[in-house]
């Protein structure tokens, strides 16, 4: 049985708090400069990779003396804010030393809920990894409270996997998998290899809390695998401190437990959009834009765009219709209406001349539309 990650381009790797800071013990900076080595050969074996990291609590705690993890909610954002502050500089460091840049990008589930903000969340990590940089991304603990007294982060990675459209999610924990039953206190429990995203049996097998370090356990996992499925990304559960794991997995050895998807990434996407999509708008399209989104898969240019109708922001689902009236397409708008209808009818070339800013050279791209 060969791993699926091996075949996988684009790859979305979540580390614990427990791994990322040693039990709590602070940041783990041989562990963090052994998954930067290993990130870097997964690059050299042409893989993007973007790095979903827990650790800012459980560091800022470690540095303000906190003996056990807070309950109050500003305390926990204070720990968010000095700790973050030490695992941003230890990721730049620890990927430097292998010649690659970082960014840290700070989200909250509510920047992937709203249309404007997911399409600029997935601009700016899609131009990222296009300059070779990998993302390093965290909850925004800061800022928000909800996500401190019930989010994780492996819910945040499945969310990421699907903004990208991630072909596989690895989730790295203090455990070595899945398992039918909690191997502690029942002997006869055997561990899971492989099984399918979203059966209903795993999330029976899985349950119990995370670490006193962390906010998940295995269960939250599981869920993340269901998510990340949706979008046709497999995922491995795996144990962070497995002896060169991340180059193991990509090389296609099985290790830890392997939740394969069993949609492919584009029916999986359109599926998505389909059952999302409620049109706030109307693009009227020329013959020859109809022709390019139909028949070629093109994305929607504003040279093709006869008329906009109705109001609505960047982010918003419009309905790409014909001269006589028929649905081509629905997706999402990379302009909101009163600057598509300036630019309608003018090249991509022209964009910024007429509205003094570009936010993409498409009206809708391609991996965000629909064909009907």
């Amino acid at each position: 049985m060969q791993s699926q990650i091996q075949n996988a381009k684009r790859i979305i790797i979540k580390v614990g708090s427990s791994l990322v800071t040693n039990e709590g013990r602070g940041l783990d900076r041989v562990a963090i400069a052994n998954w930067a080595q290993q990130i870097a050969a997964l690059r050299d074996l042409g893989k993007e990779v973007v790095l979903v990291s827990s650790g800012a609590i459980a560091e800022g705690r470690q540095r303000l003396g906190f003996e056990t993890r807070p309950t109050g909610v500003h305390e926990l954002q204070a720990c968010a804010a000095v700790g973050q502050m030490g695992l941003a500089q230890i990721y730049e460091t620890s990927f430097r030393a292998h010649g690659l840049g970082t960014a840290q990008i700070l989200l909250t589930h509510a920047d992937l809920a709203d249309r404007e903000r997911y399409l600029n969340a997935r601009s700016t990590l899609t131009t990222l990894l296009g300059l070779g940089i990998v993302p390093v991304i965290n909850e925004n603990d800061t800022v928000v409270t909800d996500e401190i007294k019930f989010g994780d982060n492996d819910t945040l990675a499945a969310l990421v996997a699907n903004l990208v459209e991630a072909d596989a999610l690895i989730i790295l924990t203090d455990q070595r998998g899945l398992y039918t039953a909690d191997p502690r206190k029942n002997p006869d429990a055997e561990f899971v290899h492989q099984a399918r995203a979203g059966d209903a049996a795993l999330e029976l097998m899985a349950g119990g809390a995370g670490s006193q370090v962390g906010t998940g356990g295995m269960l939250t996992k599981i869920i993340a695998a269901k998510r990340a499925a949706r979008s046709g990304a497999h995922t491995v559960i795996a144990w962070g401190r497995e002896q060169n794991v991340l180059v193991r997995l990509a090389k296609g050895e099985a290790i830890g437990t392997e939740l394969r998807s069993d949609m492919a990434p584009l029916a999986a996407r359109k599926q998505w959009m389909m059952d999302h999509l409620q049109t706030s708008g109307q693009f009227i399209l020329d013959a020859g834009a109809v022709l390019k989104l139909r028949d070629e898969g093109k994305s929607l240019l504003a040279i093709g765009v006869c008329e906009v109708r109705g109001e609505f922001g960047r982010g918003a689902v419009v309905s790409c219709i014909d001269e006589q009236g028929r649905v081509i397409a629905k997706g999402l708008t990379n302009y909101t209406s009163g600057d598509a209808r300036r630019i309608m009818r003018r090249a991509s070339a022209d964009i910024e001349s007429i509205l003094g800013f570009v936010e993409e050279p498409e009206l809708i791209h391609r991996d965000n539309l629909v064909v009907m």
